[in-house]
């Protein structure tokens, strides 16, 4: 056999070789990315070792969620997340499936919402669950259907219609726990009202089987819009919610900050501050107790609320510090007892004289 022909078998062996090397790779690509496969393999042997979760879209949102010994904590708020929220999105990655495949053009994942989201322009969401052994990275695009949508493994180029939907929005306030207080109207003694530059007042009730709130003082000549306008106070504090947080800061306290102070009947004092600040309604919440029975209440209450301000919806704002004005009927215009009189023109003829009848 010639060198020449050693040669040319040598080659075409070699062909052979890096032809089934890459028939081997396409198999595996196509395996991976067959119907029922997983997006993100090794997530969900690793889930429980997830530190960290970091969600991020091309408008500069950002959020970025970390376990503590204590739970989950929202790293832009350094405020605890809602442990539920953050398990659930976990679990969605970890059981993303793919339905089947699509395209692997990066000239066409904005189509599907796929694209690095690494500009405004960018649609889709970036989400990282952070282990000590790797990162796993997705980028969400859009949906198609209830149950399904568009995603991109971030270290791989093609995208895949996978199942289930997940959602991660990527404002912090979003993955807040939103608990503040619940106080149920059962409890609720009395109420000291002092509002922004009005007349302070005094909501209360003797006795729990005590129906309807009374009102101290009422003005003069001046009486409640009905017997029951102030029970709205007694379920003020009933599943009361944050919206978002901000820290206190070390300014002084803005003049005439509002102020209402619950006090229940088994001895829990809840003294709330409000600050308005522009769009956003904040309240500053200061707990006490007067009686045994509340006592570790109040101190468990006091270390979650203590150098925090909370926004709360303005609704709800503004039935906190309601003024007393609003509680009490309007005043009733006096009729002026000279109008007709003033109603005749100046200078007009009076009027003739009504002649009797002849028979």
């Amino acid at each position: 056999m010639t060198g020449r022909r050693v040669g040319m078998l040598l080659g075409a062996a070699l062909v052979i070789i890096l032809l089934a090397i890459w028939v081997s790779s396409r198999k595996v690509q196509i395996a991976d990315n067959a119907a029922g496969m997983p997006v993100l393999k090794a997530l969900k042997a690793q889930l429980n070792d997830v530190t960290e979760v970091r969600i991020a879209k091309g408008d500069g949102s950002r959020t970025t969620l970390r376990k503590q010994p204590a739970g989950w904590v929202v790293g832009e708020r350094e405020y605890p997340a809602d442990t539920t929220k953050v398990r659930k999105l976990l679990i969605d990655l970890s059981s993303l499936n793919t339905v089947e495949a699509k395209t692997s053009d990066p000239a066409r994942y904005s189509q599907l919402g796929v694209e690095d989201v690494n500009g405004p322009t960018a649609t889709g969401t970036r989400i990282e669950a952070v282990t000590a052994q790797q990162v796993h990275g997705i980028i969400v695009g859009k949906t198609s259907g209830a149950k399904s949508g568009y995603v991109r493994a971030m270290d791989a180029k093609q995208s895949v219609l996978a199942t289930p939907t997940v959602m991660a929005d990527a404002d912090p306030k979003h993955w807040l726990d939103t608990t503040l207080i619940d106080i149920p109207e059962a409890r609720v003694q009395t109420i000291d009202v002092a509002p922004s530059g009005q007349p302070a007042y005094k909501v209360a009730r003797a006795t729990k089987e005590q129906t309807d709130f009374t009102v101290s003082p009422v003005p003069k000549g001046r009486e409640l819009s009905s017997p029951t306008v102030a029970n709205g106070y007694g379920s003020a504090l009933t599943m009361l919610t944050l919206t978002d947080v901000k820290k206190q800061d070390d300014a002084k306290p803005i003049t005439q900050e509002p102020k209402v102070t619950f006090r229940t009947f088994d001895g829990l004092e809840l003294q709330i501050t409000g600050r308005v600040d522009g769009e956003h309604r904040l309240i500053m919440i200061a707990p006490k107790s007067t009686a045994k029975e509340t006592a570790d209440e109040a101190q468990k209450l006091e270390a979650r609320v203590k150098g925090w301000m909370f926004e709360i919806p303005n609704y709800k704002y503004d039935a906190l510090f309601r003024p007393l004005e609003e509680m009490l009927k309007a005043v009733e215009k006096k009729s002026d007892a000279k109008t007709p009189a003033a109603s005749k023109k100046i200078g007009a003829k009076p009027a003739e004289p009504e002649l009797p009848h002849s028979d």
